[in-house]
């Protein structure tokens, strides 16, 4: 029989990490003697969410067994969940949930939803009863929501590859030792079919995490193939515990949904909007931009924060008139009353000509004129010249900025939001095949 096991958030800002029990899993599962029919999957949930602990990140893994050893696989996988959860973190809730049989249409739509907006827990326990799944929700429960999404979401269309590998428990909580040099040798010789490796504004290493998760590093990129040959390059100085390579939602804009007006924008969802530019931006305490952009229906402020960097660059460019499209997600901050939609993307559909006025030239000497005052008129200081009906002439002036699409620096760029390494590869279905060597050990 086929099944499908979800599990989500049993980590916290102090370490642990969902794809870690995950690759636990694969180990124990491998050992019962269970098929994998997909790769694990990792699916990044709508990242807007306010009880998120990092990344928002839930697994799922896929599998063939016989039906008397359903039993066993579920004793396994809730106790690796009970072992390895931080259950001290008051934002921790883990849940898992093991499915069996053809993903229904119900649970994709389902998990669409978790990507793109906010669910309840109450709408995942009825699915879970109507299905007959079993489930674990430690604590409130609340990560059966992102078990059950990441069941859901089968990654039929547009998906990429992670391999992460994890450090041994005594270097966990220590600086990462990955030589920096071979990952920027790794990046050359595979991109752009591997992405965000590196960050070539200040020749920053992106494989490598700086919490005290078990993770050691981790390649993105399109295919098994492409990001086992890369982990291959990248010279780790310190021992690999195990890896694995998971099949993701990460690089691909998953979460992103278009709304027709500024109006529609509702709390903590990611959006798409269009609207134009109304004032010109404003630089604010800690070098965050804001723009305040509006439609027939309203007005939002967007903001550039200051880790975007030179993005903010790109924003305090625009000028009133040009007609700008949002991605992003609507955040209400402390101490803010209205809510801000913060910028992960920003496409220029259209500018408007930036103008200034200047005196007039003299048509005899050509200097520049002065006024002499209020409807008066203009006179040339070199020549003399007066000129009762002479105006202000309105001058163009060049834009820096061009129409299209620009993106934060990759360090600034969230795990779903879709590089410019992936435009133009896109997937539209998912022919899955194990490589030989999709695990370690």
């Amino acid at each position: 029989m086929r099944l499908h096991i979800g599990l989500d958030d049993t980590d916290s800002p102090k370490g642990g990490c969902t794809t870690y029990i995950g690759a636990l899993l694969v180990q124990r599962l491998l050992a019962l003697g269970v098929e994998f029919i997909d790769y694990p999957n990792l699916i990044r949930l709508n990242p807007n969410v306010p009880w998120k602990t990092r990344g928002n990140g839930a697994i799922s893994l896929r599998i063939q067994c016989p039906p008397e050893a359903v039993d066993e696989i579920e004793e396994t996988v809730f106790e690796e969940v009970e072992e390895n959860s931080d259950l001290t973190c008051p934002n921790t809730n883990p849940g898992a949930v093991i499915y069996a049989g053809d993903v229904s249409p119900a649970l994709t739509e389902f998990a669409k939803r978790t990507i793109t907006s906010l669910v309840e827990l109450e709408e995942a326990i009825r699915l879970i009863k109507r299905f007959g799944a079993s489930a674990l929700g430690l604590k409130n429960g609340r990560g059966v929501i992102g078990a059950l999404a990441a069941i859901g979401e089968t990654l039929t269309g547009d998906h990429t590859y992670e391999f992460l590998a994890y450090r041994t428990p005594e270097n966990r909580g220590s600086k990462r030792r990955v030589e920096a040099e071979s990952v920027f040798k790794m990046d050359e010789a595979t991109t752009p079919s591997t992405f965000s490796n590196v960050d070539p504004q200040d020749r920053r290493v992106l494989i490598t995490p700086h919490g005290p998760d078990p993770i050691l590093f981790g390649v993105r990129g399109e295919t098994p193939e492409t990001v086992y040959a890369a982990a291959q390059v990248v010279v780790a100085e310190e021992p690999i515990e195990r890896w694995v390579i998971y099949r993701t939602n990460q690089g691909t804009d998953a979460h992103f949904t278009a709304v027709e007006r500024i109006g529609e924008l509702r709390l903590n969802h990611p959006v798409v909007v269009e609207g134009a530019v109304l004032e010109e931006p404003e630089t604010i305490k800690g070098g965050h931009v804001i723009l305040r952009v509006g439609d027939k229906s309203g007005s939002v402020d967007c903001a550039a924060y200051e880790p975007t960097k030179s993005f903010r660059k790109v924003v305090k460019e625009l000028i009133p008139g040009d007609l700008v499209k949002i991605y992003g997600g609507l955040k209400q901050h402390e101490g803010i009353r209205a809510a801000t939609l913060n910028i992960e993307k920003l496409e220029v559909l259209r500018l408007t000509p930036k103008v200034v006025y200047e005196n007039p030239l003299c048509p005899r000497c050509g200097s520049r004129m002065e006024a002499m005052g209020r409807e008066q008129g203009y006179r040339c200081r070199k020549c003399g010249l007066r000129g009762q009906e002479m105006r202000k002439q309105p001058i163009i002036l060049k834009r820096e900025i061009r129409e299209g699409v620009y993106l934060p620096p990759p360090r600034a760029q969230r795990h779903l939001t879709k590089p410019f390494q992936r435009y133009g590869r896109e997937k539209n279905s998912a022919e899955v095949h194990l490589i030989e060597r999709w695990h370690y050990p």
